[in-house]
């Protein structure tokens, strides 16, 4: 019998458990603590602070092939039903609406609207079998940290658990100068995507939407303006000079040089210039907004981004993906809110599958698309007649790239989706895979605010059907 979750969408908030009193992170006792916290604020806050972090590692000796991520976040999480596991004999309040069509792998079939993921099966992974329990959204932090310690509703510490790709940036900021290694592409809210935590703020995601605000200089102030504002600032940066005895100040100087130079400089421009895309290209992908931004995704990753998400949602509450039913707005239900997301979904992970091949990227860059759990066996929940409620037992994800073994179905469900039957995979084995795909030791940790040191991964080994 399957566990068939109807509570409400509403849940009780991230805050009941905040102890708003307690005493924690920077406490400032004294007039000397009080210019280390202001210092502290400000390099967590400034991208000066995440260019100064790649000084560290600028003679690593990095490969010269430069690994990347590209995260196809589908905000709300995705019906596995109704996707990559469907079960056609299951009773039609278990299967859904839509048909089956059979994949490039013998015995394996997928959802009816995803007919080019099914025919590229000999360069894609599916997981069936990802055991997503503490998952949730609003914030979206579980399978975005793989600490399922990350739940706002259950730890008030939640949102500090570092997102893997600000690991990654941590680590791999040798990529570029003159680029953010952790970008964020059409965020719709902050609660979307996984955040710096414990790191700071300067391995926070770049908003990708502010880059025409970033480029583009207000009316009256030329680039030979903005220098002598910076001259201006290097004047009052001296004046306090003499109160910063830890020499803060001094490499802030510097890095703030390097961030002038991504605001002015040519390879942040070009990369995130899709103009500059031949018109073939940009057709193949299409007019589609969620397609232009893997179009973006695609440049920055060849412009030397270690790590980019996409928000593949269309609206700023918990998702588009987030199909309840036509009755609970904005959500829709699988016929009306799901079937016309998938066509969209299934041209623009090919197309950019394809393009990744078809310019050499495609062993260097991995591919994954998933969301934050499953849905519910059972169609119909809440009151709706057609939604399917969330469902943190079990989910489906694909993936490609990376020189990984593809062409293979990993894991799978009982008869109504609703529990792993074989293979579980933990969100701690897709951060293993991921960190070793980038060249992340496994064991890395990072320090919290008490000066404690915390292993990133607390469980979980890389997927051997795709590494080993």
């Amino acid at each position: 019998m399957f566990r068939c979750d109807t509570r409400s969408h509403v849940e009780r908030h991230a805050f009941t458990n905040f102890n708003a009193r307690e005493v924690e992170g920077i406490t400032v006792f004294g007039r000397r603590s009080l210019l280390k916290a202001s210092l502290a604020g400000m390099a967590g806050l400034s991208l000066p602070g995440l260019l100064a972090n790649r000084e560290a590692t600028a003679a690593s000796g990095q490969p010269t092939r430069q690994k990347s991520v590209i995260l196809i976040w589908m905000t709300g999480g995705p019906s596995h039903i109704d996707t990559w596991d469907p079960k056609p004999q299951a009773p039609v309040e278990i299967r859904g609406p839509f048909s089956t069509i059979p994949t490039a792998l013998p015995g394996y079939a997928f959802c009816e609207f995803l007919p080019k993921q099914a025919a590229m099966m000999d360069r894609l992974t599916v997981i069936r079998s990802v055991d997503c329990r503490f998952s949730n959204h609003e914030p979206n932090m579980v399978m975005q940290t793989t600490n399922r310690a990350a739940e706002p509703r259950n730890n008030r510490e939640a949102d500090k658990f570092p997102a893997l790709a600000s690991i990654i940036a941590q680590e791999r900021l040798k990529s570029s100068r003159e680029l953010p290694p952790y970008v964020v592409l059409n965020m719709k809210s902050r609660s979307h995507v996984a955040w710096g935590g414990y790191l700071g703020g300067a391995y926070d995601p770049f908003n990708g939407n502010d880059v025409g605000k970033l480029f583009s200089l207000p009316s009256g102030l030329s680039s030979d303006r903005l220098g002598e504002r910076r001259t201006l600032n290097e004047d009052l940066d001296r004046l306090r000079r003499d109160l910063d005895l830890g020499g803060s100040m001094e490499s802030a100087d510097r890095f703030t040089q390097q961030a002038m130079d991504m605001v002015l400089g040519e390879q942040a421009r070009t990369a995130f210039d899709v103009s500059r895309e031949s018109a073939e290209v940009r057709a193949k992908y299409g007019e589609h907004d969620w397609a232009k931004q893997v179009l973006l995704a695609r440049r920055l990753v060849e412009s030397g981004v270690s790590f980019v998400t996409i928000d593949l949602s269309n609206h700023g509450a918990s998702g588009t993906w987030d199909t309840h039913g036509d009755n609970i707005p904005p959500y829709g239900g699988i016929w009306n809110g799901l079937r016309p997301l998938l066509p969209v979904f299934d041209h623009l992970l090919t197309t950019l599958v394809d393009d990744l091949q078809e310019r050499g990227l495609l062993d260097d860059v991995l591919v994954l698309a998933m969301g934050e759990f499953g849905r519910t066996p059972q169609i119909g929940t809440q009151g709706s007649s057609d939604g399917r409620n969330h469902w943190p037992i079990v989910m489906s994800m694909t993936m490609a790239g990376g020189g990984m073994r593809h062409g293979q179905i990993i894991g799978s469900t009982d008869k109504i989706a609703g529990e792993i039957k074989d293979r579980p995979v933990t969100p701690g084995d897709l951060g293993a895979t991921i960190f070793r795909h980038m060249g992340v030791p496994l064991d890395i940790s990072y320090t919290d605010n008490r000066g404690r040191p915390r292993f990133v991964l607390e469980e979980g080994e890389p997927i051997g059907e795709l590494v080993g």
